[in-house]
C-alpha cells in the first residue's frame, strides 16, 4: 500500500469512527421524545396514505408509503433511550425498558410487516394488498402500541 493510499484510508476510517461516536452520544429525554413523536407522526401519515390509496385502488402508490414504514421502523429502538419518559408528555410506558427484548422484537415485527405490505403492493395484486392492509394495524402497530403505549383518551361520541 502506497503512503498516499494509506493516508487516504486512514483519513476515511477516522471520519467513520468520529461519525459513529457522535451518533452513539445519548440523547436527552426531551430530544428523544420529540424525535420519536415526529417519527410516529410521519408513520401515521404514511399509514393514512396507504389506507386512502388502497381504497382508491392505487396499489402502486402504496409501495413508497410502505417503504417509509420499513425505513422508519428501523429507527424506533434508537429513539427510546433508557429513562426517556419525561418531563415532556409522552405515551411511552415504563414497560419498554423493563421488557426491552420484547420492545425490540415489536419494532422488528413492524419492519417485517411493512416489508410484507410493500412487497405485496409491488405485485400489483389489489386483493392481496387489501388483505395485508386489513390486518396491518393489529399485526404490526398493535404489537407495540398495546403493551408499550398508554392508550389515547376515548374520543367523545357525536
Amino acid at each position: 500500500m502506497s503512503r498516499r493510499t494509506w493516508l487516504l484510508t486512514a483519513a476515511a476510517l477516522v471520519s467513520m469512527v468520529a461519525v459513529g461516536c457522535a451518533s452513539m452520544q445519548k440523547m436527552k429525554p426531551e430530544e428523544a421524545i420529540d424525535a420519536r413523536q415526529k417519527l410516529m407522526k410521519s408513520q401515521g401519515e404514511a399509514w393514512k396514505s396507504i389506507q386512502d390509496k388502497t381504497k382508491a385502488g392505487d396499489i402502486a402508490g402504496v409501495v413508497p408509503e410502505a417503504q417509509k414504514l420499513v425505513d422508519t421502523s428501523e429507527k424506533i429502538p434508537t429513539l427510546f433511550p433508557e429513562g426517556s419518559l419525561g418531563p415532556t408528555k409522552t405515551a411511552a410506558k415504563p414497560e419498554i425498558w423493563q421488557k426491552w427484548p420484547e420492545f425490540e422484537a415489536a419494532a422488528k415485527n413492524l419492519k417485517a410487516q411493512s416489508e410484507k405490505l410493500r412487497d405485496t403492493a409491488k405485485t400489483g395484486d389489489s386483493t392481496a394488498t387489501q388483505a395485508v392492509v386489513q390486518t396491518f394495524g393489529r399485526q404490526a402497530c398493535g404489537t407495540c402500541h398495546t403493551p408499550f403505549r398508554v392508550p389515547p383518551p376515548p374520543q367523545p361520541q357525536r
